[in-house]
């Protein structure tokens, strides 16, 4: 049976956003490192693109840097740079090596460990994927005692307690290390055989397990907490030093006068003079757009780097705008630094101040850092909830925040032998007039790091 084809026409309205448009989203979305890198970038890859010059005059003994201008103006400067780390835990580590005399296959085993240490000092893999890796990849055969010795020879490197598969392990080294003393025989007493009642804070489970007093429970405990569970994390690796945030834009307050400004740290870009003079010259001319025909790589590349310098700009008012709004309506926030006074505010509330779409205000507020007097903060940490009706006790609204903030203020105040738990944190919450659940309680405990109670308890 033959099938019937027909043709139809149907009309529907499709919004697509130009190339300039998915630029300035792109744009939007990148952070203040990934933005330089984005800019370096474009510098190189369009010849019509360059960083303006700044003109000095020929002469004039005034120093250089007095015609360079400040981009935090005269008031507090922020220093955002990353820390110099001449040394990684893996630079020390081969230095100590080095300094060893071993076998040679213990020795190389020992370089293949090393290189399987985390930043924080753990070795996650077992001894016998080492050697496998290196028996399948440079063909290195290795006994497992051989992978033990050179093991063992790791974990007698400073700091110590690297190496270690695991807490206990890596609590073991350290106190192996230290000098003889009572203090340091019950502490190992303790991690060795009375470890599980060490984590959930039982003293009186260690001193009946261990036959000793309180007393030297107590010392013993005191110096598994003085030891440094992420020893390998006293060196900065490569990657933790990069990553560091540097801040978009900067609020500074002064008395009831808030300012705001960007974090610049963007070139002034300018269009290559000598693309300008040919562009000019090309709609001078006579032939017009059949002169434009033959030079499509400068009509391009002009036209390139015009709309990158736009968007760019545009890119920087949109944050200024959108850090503006944050302001007006959490402005009392930022006279005080009391994080009760945050209002309720949606990205919907940015959007009805500002007149950008939802999706703008979200890439803007995304992954973007404001620095204040009082510390750097991410844009969407002013952006809270509404949660149930208003607060009985004072009429104010109640929000995530203020829920965050009652939390970590009755912690700090608990009796840390009797620490609340989430269901009494609630009666605190309750007697205060903030009705919330026993789950909200555990949410919002959670998202600050607050522990549980039990982990919260001090011997």
């Amino acid at each position: 049976m033959a099938s019937d084809q027909t043709l139809s026409l149907e009309q529907k309205t499709v919004m697509r956003l130009s190339t300039q448009q998915l630029r300035f989203v792109k744009l939007l979305e990148y952070t203040a490192p990934e933005l330089e890198e984005a800019i370096d970038r474009e510098l190189e890859e369009n010849p019509a693109l360059e960083v303006e010059e700044e003109a000095t005059p020929a002469h004039d003994d005034t120093p250089a840097y007095r015609y360079h201008a400040s981009n935090q103006g005269e008031e507090k400067v922020f220093d955002f740079s990353p820390a110099d780390t001449s040394e990684t835990l893996l630079d020390v580590l081969l230095r100590q090596l080095s300094e060893r005399t071993l076998p040679e296959h213990e020795k190389t085993a020992a370089r293949y460990i090393i290189g399987n240490i985390d930043s924080n000092g753990y070795l996650r893999r077992p001894l016998a994927g080492i050697i496998n890796d290196m028996a399948f990849g440079p063909g290195i055969n290795v006994s497992s005692e051989e992978a033990e010795a050179a093991l063992k020879t790791v974990q007698d490197f400073e700091p110590y307690g690297v190496g270690a598969s695991d807490l206990r392990e890596c609590l073991k080294l350290q106190l192996i290390h230290l000098p003889v003393s009572e203090e340091r025989d019950d502490a190992l007493d303790i991690i060795e055989n009375q470890f599980e009642a060490f984590t959930m804070k039982h003293s009186h489970r260690i001193v009946s397990g261990l036959k000793i007093s309180q007393e030297r429970v107590k010392k013993a405990v005191d110096l598994i907490k003085s030891l440094n569970p992420k020893p390998g994390s006293v060196y900065a690796s490569s990657y933790e030093a990069s990553n560091v945030i540097i801040p978009d834009l900067i609020v500074n307050v002064d008395d009831n006068d808030i300012s705001i400004s960007s974090n610049n740290r963007i070139p002034e870009l300018v269009i290559d003079k000598t693309f300008s003079e040919a562009m000019r010259e090309l709609t001078k001319s006579a032939e017009g757009r059949k002169a434009k025909k033959g030079n499509e790589f400068i009509v391009s590349r002009y036209n390139d780097a015009r709309d990158f310098i736009k968007i760019l700009k545009q890119r920087q008012e949109t944050l200024i705008n959108v850090m503006t709004a944050i302001v007006k309506i959490q402005k009392e926030y930022f006279l005080t630094q009391d994080i009760y006074q945050l209002k309720p505010m949606m990205i919907k509330d940015i959007s009805a101040l500002t007149g950008y779409d939802l999706s703008v205000v979200s890439r803007a507020t995304t992954n973007k850092h404001v620095a204040t007097p009082w510390g750097v903060f991410p844009l969407r940490f002013f952006f809270s909830d509404s949660i149930g009706a208003d607060n009985a006790l004072d009429g104010d609204t109640l929000t995530n925040r203020k829920i965050e903030a009652q939390i970590a203020k009755l912690v700090e105040n608990e009796d840390k032998r009797r620490p609340l738990s989430d269901e009494k944190i609630r009666g605190e919450m309750l007697a205060m007039g903030y009705d919330v659940s026993r789950r909200t309680i555990a949410k919002y405990r959670d998202r600050q790091g607050i522990p549980v109670a039990r982990l919260r308890k001090e011997m």
